[in-house]
């Protein structure tokens, strides 16, 4: 299993224990927070990461559950990764709560699988590419000039975080063939950014494929990113103009996942879509 030290999934490691604790000793919410003098929305909110709790409330807790000192201090070993800064973090205030925790989430992912039907997935983009398509959506969006350099230096930390990492994730891309087509900053960047793309597709943990426009589009969606984490269900992030939204429902993810399968056996496989990919470089 990779470690990659996401904090965020520490946290949510560290909350489904201390549920799994509280459940083991017979105790309701509710009955933790008036022996503690809490609120019960603290322990809940403890109990699903929707909190950084301090050391002093995790070693309570454990008093409350009887928790023996092995276990005593592996836990507040994992409470101490869990306050330790991602990558991401210093990036928090500039991006959307949403996609802070998928970033998160990414960070320890086994598998990340995404559909792109619109602009070349952020984790490819050359800067150039990243900088033409976020002025040109800087002017539907009005985004201040400050945002926008926070944000090309976010997609910038993710692809070497997450693309170059010691141990990076599978990734399996399906592209649809009108992002080659579809200009950003004119031939030379798109030159340069189809480049790219031919490149990453060679890495052995990439499986980037293509969608031809005139193949069958068996799905109509906007972009989304499908991620395995180890012992986690698997969660989907779906992509929106000003920011996102993080589906955790097994259910609704499980349907994703199907689809994604789906868009896989109508796209070209990963060869052939390499050589459309550097067949189009030359239209630019």
């Amino acid at each position: 299993m990779p470690d990659r030290g996401s904090p965020t999934v520490r946290r949510r490691r560290l909350g489904q224990e201390l549920r799994r604790l509280r459940e083991r000793a017979e105790l309701t919410g509710d009955q933790v927070a008036e022996r503690l003098g809490w609120s019960a929305a603290k322990v809940s909110r403890i109990e699903t990461a929707r909190t950084s709790p301090r050391e002093s409330d995790i070693e309570a807790l454990l008093v409350i559950y009887v928790v023996d000192s092995d276990q005593r201090q592996e836990l507040l070993t994992l409470h101490r990764d869990a306050n330790r800064k991602g990558w991401w973090e210093e990036y928090r205030d500039s991006l959307p709560k949403e996609y802070t925790t998928f970033l998160g989430l990414e960070a320890e992912a086994v598998m990340a699988r995404s559909w792109e039907p619109q602009v070349v997935p952020g984790l490819f983009q050359t800067e150039s590419y990243v900088r033409a398509m976020m002025e040109s959506g800087q002017r539907s969006t009005l985004e201040a000039p400050g945002g926008l350099r926070s944000r090309i230096e976010v997609r910038m930390a993710r692809q070497e975080a997450v693309l170059h990492a010691e141990n990076p994730p599978g990734l399996s891309v399906v592209m649809e063939e009108s992002v080659l087509l579809r200009p950003f900053g004119g031939g030379e960047v798109m030159r340069e950014q189809l480049r790219r793309l031919a490149e990453v597709s060679e890495l052995p943990h990439v499986a980037l494929r293509i969608l031809p426009l005139d193949a069958e589009h068996p799905i109509n969606t906007g972009a989304f990113s499908h991620l395995k984490l180890p012992e986690f269900h698997d969660v989907v992030y779906l992509e929106a103009l000003l920011g996102g939204r993080l589906i955790e429902d097994e259910a609704i993810v499980y349907r994703y996942e199907v689809a994604f399968d789906y868009l896989e056996t109508k796209a070209l496989d990963v060869r052939a879509s390499r050589k459309h990919i550097e067949k189009t470089i030359s239209r630019w």
